[in-house]
């Protein structure tokens, strides 16, 4: 027994100092990780294997200028080197990672031994589409993702392998689309075509159509003047900021079932069909900053409704919520309407018609006279959460009760990523 004592503490000493070790230690200082980017795709995708921070061991086969680490044995980190060319990739690599790098061509024998890679990251590079050896992509049979955004592309990638899942073209200045470029893309769910030079014409081919298991599409940042025809039932999420659409055909969601988010602020929306969001799974809608002067029939499953900076001087109740269906409630939970041209709160009745509702934030609202007004925003709160049912006792909230809070942050919805389910 007098023997395990010290023992005992000698271990205990020890281990706290392993602890200490592990909770001192920074990653950052083996491993520079990617800034993050101004832009990022809105909608977080789980990848296929762990991305964690390697351990830089270099394994038999691996590039000098890169690095194989032993704890993540498929992939091959080149990210960040200056790199001017791709590097040999061994035929048991599945991801590598190229971005950050001075890149300008992708050539035949760029990928030739590299036939079982799932992922290629060639984001932060300078490529142009003419660099891009005709059918390079073509024979990766396994690949599931391909990133270049940040690049110097003007056309749609050609000839790319029908198992891609995912494709990242974001800023770049793709004015072009081949019909054939995408016609093998069967397997696709995500493709990310935001900050290009997109116009009308070149969607005029119904080039999404073919696209069976798309479920998110980004064309914001583009210069479309119009919705983008032939997208496919499938689609989940649509994302058309910062475009220049004025108008949205009568019947254009009809066969877009699925739709769980549409994002499109920053158009020249102005007069709206009054049904045309009534889609059955939309749980998200953003048409804030652009010139729509009237509400709009709201389904009764949307859950975030965005209408700030446009030109609304009434939100008549009645027109979004007809009638009060006292067996199945609609899901709306927030509303932004600040910079329109409100003059006062809505009409009470909004809580009898949304009973989920507990925030319309108003902000300020323009006058004729170029003046703005303050209005309060409305916080009502009938469904408590798990916190405040515990606090029942202590505290008893009517059902009619209505609060009224002046610091609801309006971007608190906006800011929240939507939910990751591709």
């Amino acid at each position: 027994m007098g023997f395990l004592s010290p023992l005992c503490v000698l271990v205990f000493f020890l281990g706290i100092e392993v602890h200490c070790q592990y909770e001192s230690y920074q990653w950052d200082d083996d491993y520079e990780q990617e800034v993050d980017d101004v832009y990022q795709p809105e909608f977080p995708f789980r990848q296929n294997v762990d991305y964690g921070v390697p351990f830089h061991q270099p394994m038999s086969g691996c590039a000098s200028e890169c690095s194989c680490p032993l704890n993540f044995p498929s992939s091959m980190y080149c990210d960040n080197r200056k790199l001017r060319t791709i590097p040999n990739i061994p035929a048991y690599i599945q991801q590598v990672y190229l971005q950050f790098n001075e890149i300008e061509a992708v050539t035949s024998d760029s990928f030739v031994n590299a036939t079982h890679l799932k992922e290629i990251n060639l984001n932060h590079n300078k490529i142009k589409s003419q660099k891009i050896d005709h059918g390079v992509f073509a024979k990766l049979s396994n690949l599931l993702q391909l990133h270049l955004q940040h690049n110097n592309l003007e056309e749609f990638p050609t000839l790319l392998p029908k198992s891609l899942e995912r494709i990242l073209l974001g800023y770049n200045e793709i004015s072009r689309v081949q019909t054939n470029a995408v016609d093998a893309l069967v397997n696709l769910t995500m493709l990310d075509l935001c900050y290009n030079q997109i116009d009308d014409s070149t969607l005029q081919g119904r080039i999404f159509a073919k696209m069976e298991n798309l479920m998110q599409l980004n064309l914001c940042n583009n210069r479309l003047e119009s919705m983008p025809p032939g997208l496919p039932s499938s689609l989940m999420y649509l994302s058309l900021e910062n475009n220049s659409i004025s108008s949205i055909p009568e019947k254009y969601f009809n066969g877009l079932p699925k739709l769980h988010a549409l994002r499109m602020s920053h158009n020249k929306l102005q007069d709206i069909p009054y049904n045309i969001f009534n889609l059955s799974n939309l749980i998200e809608l953003n048409v804030g900053h652009n010139k729509l002067k009237q509400a709009f029939y709201i389904p009764r499953n949307l859950e975030h409704l965005y209408l700030e900076n446009n030109e609304i001087e009434n939100l008549n109740v009645t027109v979004m919520c007809p009638t009060v269906d006292l067996l199945y409630y609609h899901h709306l939970t927030y509303i932004r309407v600040d910079q329109n041209k409100l003059k006062e709160p809505v009409s009470s009745y909004i809580f009898l018609c949304f009973p989920h509702l507990h925030s319309i934030y108003y902000g300020e609202q323009r006058s004729a006279d170029g003046q703005t007004i303050q209005l309060k925003t409305q916080v009502y709160r009938r469904f408590p959460d798990d916190s405040e049912s515990e606090d029942h006792d202590d505290h008893h909230e009517g059902p009619g009760e209505e609060e009224i809070e002046e610091n609801i942050d309006p971007h608190y919805y906006g800011s929240q990523e939507w939910q990751e389910t591709i």
